[in-house]
């Protein structure tokens, strides 16, 4: 098949482009178009999958049939059995009348099948079931009815993943025979630049305007452009800038503003502020975070073991002064009862020689604790239960009064004795 040919049919179908690949695929389409074989067109989504599906049908016997174009993932997962196959009278809530499908309209035409891999298991089954035999039977009936029509799909995912996820029947895969694989537009080389200029003329047409160019630059950056969208997203941004833009020159920071920036990293990135981080890579970063992290609960440690050892309110204010900077990334707890909870909790630890009305608490004498043995030693639970315990034998296990001499309310004071199971004292 020599390149006129194939010229030919890209001028008859309105096909810009004169890429190998795109070549190649009209080349199969042409060549399986004459036969009764089911196709299947894979490719991107905007790369002109049904422009195939047309070149196959006209240059097939049955042009003179009907050709319908049916998007699978456009049809609810409830209503495309009676789309595709049709229905009898009273079938189903709303079936007043009897309705013939699409595979019994296009009889003797060419129906395609566009999203093949959105359709339903069950509906699978049935169209499996038409391109063994021919045969189908509408939703609500028994009779067995023949069509003789010829299926093309085209998919934009991959069905062989479809089918390890149990999404779509292995049997149907190969039973789609021929494959017809449509490049994305940034495989077309200068088909871009080509696709830009046509579009260009095509709205200056439409909107009565002159038409837009590009500077050397700006078509550099067109070429080097992703387009993940393909010709259908190539096509609406020449249409923005045709209406949009004043001047008809078009340079690249103008292009720029309507290309989405699909090179930017959307996840999130440890960020550091001093120089000497810069070529750490995120590993390194991450565990500097974590040991960061690890000395900062060592120096909280530390901090409540010197508050417990001294008594005195300035030297408590001296300590906290000196250590400000542990707390200046600590959140507040968002429920109010859990932060009134640790306040009360820090007021009866943290102060356990808090003078009441009528009494004085005491923790005793603290050893000395080394920081290697901090974890080991240092119970605050303990000293706290000791507390509660006093403060209730103290008086009369009336938990009113406790509460009060504790400094801590009493709902907090009831958790606390629930928690360290003290209800029989």
């Amino acid at each position: 098949m020599d390149l006129q040919e194939i010229q030919s049919i890209k001028q008859r179908f309105g096909i810009i482009g004169n890429s190998p690949k795109l070549n190649g695929a009209i080349q199969t389409a042409i060549q399986v178009a004459p036969t009764d074989m089911t196709v299947m067109i894979t490719g991107e989504s905007g790369t002109g999958k049904e422009s195939f599906s047309k070149i196959i049908h006209q240059l097939s016997h049955r042009k003179h049939g009907q050709f319908i174009a049916i998007n699978c993932g456009a049809i609810p997962a409830g209503t495309i059995d009676s789309e595709l196959f049709g229905h009898e009278k009273g079938s189903f809530t709303g079936a007043i009348d009897s309705r013939k499908g699409y595979f019994e309209v296009t009889n003797g035409g060419t129906i395609f099948l566009d999203e093949i891999g959105e359709m339903p298991l069950e509906t699978q089954a049935r169209l499996l079931r038409i391109l063994e035999n021919g045969e189908f039977i509408r939703v609500g009936s028994s009779k067995v009815q023949k069509t003789d029509v010829r299926v093309l799909a085209a998919t934009n995912v991959k069905l062989l993943e479809q089918i390890d996820k149990g999404e779509f029947r292995e049997d149907l895969f190969y039973r789609l025979s021929v494959p017809i694989a449509v490049p994305p537009l940034r495989e077309r080389g200068n088909d871009v630049d080509l696709l830009f200029r046509y579009f260009a003329v095509e709205f200056s047409e439409k909107y009565h305007i002159k038409p837009i160019s590009l500077d050397p630059e700006a078509r550099e950056m067109l070429l080097k452009y992703r387009w993940p969208g393909n010709i259908r997203q190539l096509k609406n941004i020449v249409d923005q800038i045709s209406v949009l833009e004043v001047e008809r020159s078009i340079n690249a920071e103008t292009l720029l503003n309507y290309l989405p920036d699909q090179q930017a990293n959307r996840l999130p990135a440890i960020i550091s502020s001093n120089d000497s981080d810069k070529g750490f890579s995120e590993r390194d970063l991450l565990y500097k975070v974590l040991f960061d992290m690890r000395n900062d609960v060592t120096e909280l440690k530390k901090l409540v073991l010197s508050l417990l050892q001294n008594n005195g309110p300035s030297d408590k204010h001296q300590i906290i002064q000196k250590h400000k900077h542990l707390f200046n990334n600590i959140d507040t707890h968002t429920f109010e009862e859990e932060e009134e909870d640790e306040i009360e909790t820090s007021s009866l630890l943290l102060n356990p020689a808090k003078e009441s009305t009528d009494h004085t608490y005491d923790l005793g004498k603290i050893e000395d604790i080394t920081p290697q043995m901090e974890d080991e030693s240092l119970s605050l639970q303990k000293k706290e239960k000791e507390m509660i315990i006093k403060a209730l034998k103290k008086n009369n296990n009336r938990r009113k009064y406790a509460a009060k001499d504790l400094g801590i309310s009493e709902r907090t004071l009831y958790r606390k004795i629930k928690q360290y199971e003290l209800e029989d004292i």
